[in-house]
């Protein structure tokens, strides 16, 4: 799929939530290896100041001496950052805390929104052959986040399954509205993938369905279930699916990708 000649230009997804704990991350390293297993050629931006995608994906710290700080701030081409993961075909721009203070050194910058929407469609780009950017956001409604709404064609949303999950999510839908308003027309909305489900807990259930009540078909089938493997693949510095490829955590994430790909006009087989 990345052999050809004439590449359309990478379907680019921001994972957003300004909520934190919602498997934001988890999601967005796995839906990555995911991709990578069909046979699509993936670049992780890690957006967050804890880095928590670079470790997921096999980056140690003392390998993050230039990173998406680099790729806004100082302008340093993409594909001069991107490192090899710990998975085949999935590429990264790391993260570490220096991001923390993007916001602020941003400020007098003025293409500060626009940065990340810049970086990606770099001539030296085409020279990684993507097929798919995932963004990992920050959990705030950051400058960082508006980066990665304004350089995507599409946000998925990560919404734990808990009481509280649909409240919060007004805000970040009316953020999405502004942007497509203002600076990207053309963002539309990938999913929102309910994650740490309990099938055997009625709140659980109760919240699924509250929130398919709510938004309808905007909500993937594909729910992601509280699992002990997901949670202790990170640990590893590995998605669940090299983890434990055939963990009920594995499964759901391999089917939520297909949904995904499906979505965007992929032919797969089987």
């Amino acid at each position: 799929m990345s052999d050809v000649m004439d590449r359309k230009p990478p379907k680019i997804i921001a994972v957003a939530n300004q909520k934190g704990g919602v498997g934001k991350t988890t999601t967005t390293i796995n839906v990555a290896a995911g991709l990578a297993e069909l046979g699509f050629r993936v670049l992780v931006i890690d957006l967050d100041p804890q880095g928590n995608a670079s470790t997921g994906l096999g980056i140690e710290v003392g390998q993050r001496m230039r990173t998406s700080y680099d790729l806004l701030l100082e302008e340093i081409a993409v594909e001069d950052l991107a490192l090899q993961s710990s998975v085949e075909n999935v590429l990264i721009v790391p993260s570490n805390a220096d991001l923390a203070s993007a916001d602020i050194d941003l400020v007098a910058n003025e293409k500060r929104s626009f940065l990340l929407h810049d970086a990606l469609r770099g001539v030296g780009v085409q020279a990684l052959h993507l097929d798919y950017v995932l963004i990992d956001c920050p959990p705030s409604l950051s400058l960082l986040t508006v980066n990665a709404l304004i350089a995507a064609t599409s946000t998925l949303i990560p919404l734990q399954s808990e009481f509280f999950a649909l409240e919060g999510l007004s805000q970040l839908m009316l953020t999405i509205r502004d942007i497509r308003k203002t600076a990207n027309p053309n963002l539309r909305i990938e999913g929102v993938v309910v994650t740490m489900t309990d099938a055997r807990n009625k709140l659980s259930q109760q919240v699924e369905a509250d929130v398919r009540a709510t938004l309808g078909s905007v909500v993937f089938e594909t729910v992601i279930p509280r699992n002990v493997r997901v949670s202790e693949a990170p640990s590893y510095a590995m998605p669940v699916l090299s983890y434990d490829p055939s963990s009920k955590g594995a499964e759901a994430y391999r089917r939520l990708v297909r949904e995904i790909a499906v979505n965007n006009g992929e032919v797969l087989a089987g």
